[in-house]
């Protein structure tokens, strides 16, 4: 169901602070919190005498003390203290999980420790270009199994029904066709529309006037992580291969996926743009825009996982599918193969 060996969004860096935060990810149950120092750590939430979350506990210094019987463990899972006992039991520690902080994020690697390689994080361009400007995302709960969220986010066609009066509009979409790029690190979904009108939620920040060439490039990475970017030039001067004029629009949306269990997914983003970097009115207009969108697409995924859960017939699959038909397939895979290599090593 889920591949370990990846970094996954914990929550933001300022969710995070001297106090003890539960969080379940991928089925475990994790508690966060910063050391004195401002480094974070996350622990598995389970004292191993009786299993009482450690969250209800306390932070002593730079452990934590569970709230039942005193037992106290350090960043990395020993346990330093056992209150009344003469030794401690070997068996007496926690699993710790590697966790490091990147684009205002608190990434957390769930498998192996030892492969828990900071480079292997999402890479976002633009990062701290100062020409580029960002909106401060937000995040939401889904109830849905995080693969229809995947699945959204390799459907460009879907904007123009779900997103009419913000990023779709059927007149200018419906219609072309869409080219899929499989790479080694995920799948990408695109094409570019000639001659279309601009869709309502970007027209306001064009820098030119009248119809455009839109490119819509939908691209997600194994094992749930996205950018969906946003391409925007006058009519007839667009086109794959093509050098952006000089008006050209470009918004890179990152969507991060983390798998609470089977059936409910914890979503966090932000915007980047090449346009008004310091311009907080604009950001807020993005970040109100964008928030009604993704509420959007909670309620249809919500109720796309509810139907596929309690379906009493067939589901069929569209020719508009194939991009996270070959997501899905090629995730499978690596699931798979994470799962064989684990059980030759027990």
């Amino acid at each position: 169901m889920f591949l370990k060996n990846a970094w996954y969004v914990a929550a933001w860096d300022h969710e995070v602070g001297r106090d003890l935060k539960p969080i379940k990810i991928l089925g475990e149950e994790i508690v966060l919190y910063r050391k004195s120092d401002g480094t974070p750590a996350a622990l598995e939430d389970a004292c191993p005498h009786r299993k009482l979350p450690l969250s209800m506990g306390r932070i002593k210094g730079d452990d934590v003390e569970c709230g039942y019987h005193g037992l106290t463990f350090d960043c990395t899972g020993t346990c330093t203290r056992v209150p009344g006992a003469e030794k401690i039991p070997h068996v007496a520690r926690v699993q710790s999980y590697p966790v490091a902080e990147r684009y205002g994020l608190l990434w957390i690697w769930m498998g192996e420790a030892e492969q828990a390689d900071p480079a292997k994080i999402f890479e976002v361009d633009h990062w701290g270009d100062p020409a580029w400007g960002v909106n401060r995302g937000e995040s939401m709960m889904l109830d849905c199994n995080y693969l229809y969220m995947t699945d959204n986010l390799l459907d460009p066609s879907h904007v123009s029904w779900v997103h009419q009066t913000s990023f779709g509009g059927v007149a200018a979409i419906e219609g072309v066709p869409l080219e899929t790029t499989v790479g080694e690190n995920g799948v990408t979904v695109w094409r570019w529309m000639i001659d279309v009108e601009p869709a309502p939620f970007y027209a306001p920040f064009l820098k030119f006037k009248g119809n455009c060439d839109r490119k819509q490039h939908y691209e997600v990475r194994y094992p749930s992580n996205a950018i969906i970017k946003a391409i925007f030039v006058p009519a007839n001067t667009g086109g794959e291969g093509k050098p952006y004029h000089d008006d050209v629009f470009l918004m890179d949306s990152y969507n991060f996926m983390t798998p609470i269990d089977e059936n409910q997914t914890k979503y966090y983003w932000f915007q980047m743009r090449n346009f008004a970097p310091n311009d907080e009115e604009v950001s807020s207009q993005f970040a109100k825009s964008v928030r009604g969108a993704f509420d959007e697409d909670r309620a249809v995924l919500n109720a796309v996982h509810k139907g596929m859960a309690n379906k009493r017939t067939p589901n069929l699959d569209l020719k508009i599918d194939v991009g996270p038909l070959r997501y899905r397939r090629n995730l499978a895979n690596l699931i798979a193969a994470e799962n064989q290599k684990l059980a030759a090593a027990e």
